[in-house]
């Protein structure tokens, strides 16, 4: 059982995490410090008359060493009881995951397997971006009553719900709050489906690789999604190994914070402990997935190879698959979706499904919220795009114009598909906006810049106020993030999990023209989007509370 629990036995009741003088210590008050003999000696000595000053020595000089000395006590004293609490929140937060498959968020970001500095970081963004401030002090009790809700599986933000909480009168206790607030799922459901839903990852490049990633990431948490299989050409005698070692090393996005091993009996990988099946084809012709237990299995074609309906039929017409998702934009008639915007109804949209571009999926969110405040009359989207692997490392043919010169040397101006395949996503936006895309010898994280025209004037200001408060709350609070910092670079992105990141201080308004520069993690973001797909597919998309919307 989690660290400050008490148990009752197997079905016992679950009491609240033990607070002592309010405090999630172990038993004594957040910033109580014993005594140390040299301060005993210098409270007994207290009364002795004070020594001289020293010939020289500036008058007032001992009481500023001792009032800074005293500040500094005070910042460090402060912090340590920061770090207390983030302690003390990290078995809570474990056992609603694990238990109960409440992942806790703070303002959209998640708080599960988070390290103690990583939450107090987390906090102290949220004292930025968040006017009054939310302080750990005042997230710990809310979480702490959670603890002893029996709740079904959820997104709770519990930044959104300290300041719901201070909207209320406090007359009302934080208990009687934090039930009212998630009355909705104190069900104990512990699972969304009696089954998980099977996934197959077609190639195992950059994408597959952070996709796998992210599933195994979810192990445990009423894990409603489960990779079963990957699905690559045939490779040399030591395949199996290459492979385990591309998804345990990662030269952008680190080594995975996770238990990778090697089973050669069934020439698979166990990732968390989930076995996948490494599986050798040239095409999805040549499967059979039910012969490794594979039944219904959402393919994720993460190759690029195929974008027409046509071609990505292939992938359902074989034992063990239902649907495939690309991920990359489809053309024809199959679905680009961005997940946030036009997600709603992708399971009764037929087997073969796109999840558009990393481009896409960057501007469309706040494309979106910005149209729909203030009506986008027209405009056009700059992607600073970083290097790709279908690009060369020297000079070298490519069929596409500009792409064959070398990628680390070169900004290089080509065409995206972006700007267009906004309409399939926003029909409310089709021929208003041009785009392109200028590749730069960067690996990972890009910029898009978008130079808009709306039909409401608005300030810098007012503009930026409204991106925030997009970022904190609603809809596309999992797609929106929000920088504001005068210092902000591109490597501070990787590993963002957003779709877009608005950069407030790159922000320009005059009149009716805005200019909005939005960071993306081309290859982490985007992969987000591409498991939140997976999980609207499968039926397991978590409701999110608190409900009601909060004023920023």
């Amino acid at each position: 059982m989690a660290r400050g629990f008490e148990s009752n036995g197997p079905g016992g009741s679950r009491a609240r995490p033990t607070l002592l003088n309010g405090c999630p210590t172990g038993g004594r008050p957040l910033g109580h410090h014993r005594r140390s003999p040299s301060a005993g000696n210098r409270a007994r000595d207290s009364t002795r008359s004070p020594s001289p000053r020293p010939r020289g020595r500036p008058r007032g000089d001992h009481a500023l060493t001792s009032n800074t000395s005293e500040k500094s006590q005070r910042t460090l004293q402060a912090w340590t009881q920061q770090q207390r609490y983030a302690e003390a929140m990290i078995p809570i937060i474990g056992e609603l995951y694990r238990e109960h498959g409440v992942i806790v968020t703070l303002f959209g970001n998640s708080l599960v397997n988070k390290s103690p500095l990583e939450i107090q970081e987390l906090h102290r963004i949220a004292r930025v971006n968040v006017d009054p401030e939310i302080h750990i002090t005042e997230v710990y009790p809310i979480l702490a009553e959670m603890a002893v809700l029996d709740l079904a599986p959820a997104r709770i933000d519990v930044g959104n719900l300290v300041t719901h909480w201070r909207g209320r009168s406090r007359s009302v206790s934080v208990a009687d709050f934090v039930r009212d607030e998630l009355a909705g799922i104190a069900t104990g459901k512990a699972s969304i489906r009696p089954n998980p839903q099977d996934v197959v990852l077609y190639g195992f490049g950059r994408i597959g690789r952070l996709v796998a990633r992210i599933l195994a990431g979810k192990t445990g948490g009423g894990d409603n999604l489960r990779l079963r299989a990957i699905v690559v050409r045939p490779g040399g005698p030591d395949d199996l190994q290459k492979r385990a070692d591309l998804l345990r090393r990662d030269s952008i996005h680190g080594s995975f914070s996770g238990e990778v091993l090697i089973d050669k009996e069934e020439n698979a990988l166990v990732i968390n402990g989930n076995l996948v099946h490494m599986i050798y084809a040239n095409s999805p012709a040549e499967i059979d997935y039910t012969k490794y237990g594979i039944r219904d299995a959402v393919v994720v074609d993460n190759t690029g190879s195929w974008r027409t309906r046509e071609q990505l039929q292939k992938h359902v017409e074989v034992p063990g698959a239902s649907k495939v998702v690309l991920t990359a934009p489809g053309k024809g008639d199959v679905p680009n979706i961005v997940y946030g915007v036009n997600h709603h109804g992708m399971r009764e949209a037929g087997a073969v499904l796109s999840a558009a571009s990393c481009t896409t999926n960057a501007i469309v969110p706040v494309l979106k919220v910005v149209h729909d405040e203030y009506g986008i009359q027209a405009g056009h989207v700059e992607s600073i795009h970083s290097f790709t692997n279908d690009q060369n490392l020297i000079d070298n043919y490519h069929r596409k114009a500009r792409r064959g010169r070398a990628a680390p040397l070169n900004m290089v101006v080509t065409e995206t598909g972006a700007a267009s395949a906004v309409a399939k996503c926003l029909p409310e936006l089709k021929g208003k906006l041009t785009g392109n895309a200028i590749r730069v010898p960067t690996p990972n994280v890009s910029l898009a810049v978008m130079s808009l025209f709306v039909e409401q004037a608005v300030t810098k200001e007012e503009l930026n106020e409204y991106l925030l408060k997009a970022s904190l709350e609603g809809d596309l609070q999992n797609q929106i993030d929000f920088v504001n910092s005068t210092e902000a670079a591109s490597t501070d992105f990787v590993g963002n999990r957003f779709a877009g990141i608005v950069d407030a201080q790159a922000t320009q308004a005059q009149g009716n023209h805005i200019v909005l520069y939005v960071w993306y993690d081309n290859e982490f973001g985007y992969s987000r989007q591409v498991v939140r797909c997976l999980e609207e597919l499968a039926g397991v998309v978590m409701p999110n509370f608190p409900k009601r919307a909060r004023a920023v």
